[in-house]
């Protein structure tokens, strides 16, 4: 079953990591999807700009709304996603559990109800 794995952390200000700092996160980062690939389960990975690259677009008035930055407004953003494969959400906790992001922020697991692909929304 598909899971994304979707990574919440507060913001850092400019200048806030250092770059000692900011290679370690990439270098566990690295670690931790080398480990998902070579175990077969990883399907993609992308780590999101700040959110304030964010554009919201809705059309629940029946118009056209844009908004720039994240609909929702919280001390914590989106930071990256993993969507893996696995057996149960036994094996997605453990695979959340190793993931660096859940030293400093939240790893929210939810199951995908459905992808595209190959060209058509598989279950």
């Amino acid at each position: 079953m598909r899971y994304c794995l979707l990574l919440t952390a507060p913001e850092p200000a400019a200048g806030e990591i250092s770059e000692e700092e900011m290679t370690s996160f990439q270098q566990a980062y690295q670690s931790y999807a080398a480990s998902l690939e070579a175990a077969g389960v990883l399907r993609s990975a992308d780590v999101l700009h700040p959110s304030s690259a964010t554009t919201t677009v809705s059309m629940r008035t029946g118009s056209l709304q844009v908004q720039d930055g994240p609909f929702a407004d919280t001390k914590e953003a989106l930071a990256g996603v993993f969507v893996i494969d696995v057996a149960d959400l036994d094996a997605a906790l453990a695979w959340a559990e190793q993931c660096p992001g859940a030293q400093y922020g939240t790893i929210e697991i939810r199951p995908t109800a459905a992808a595209f692909l190959d060209g058509a929304w598989v279950r």
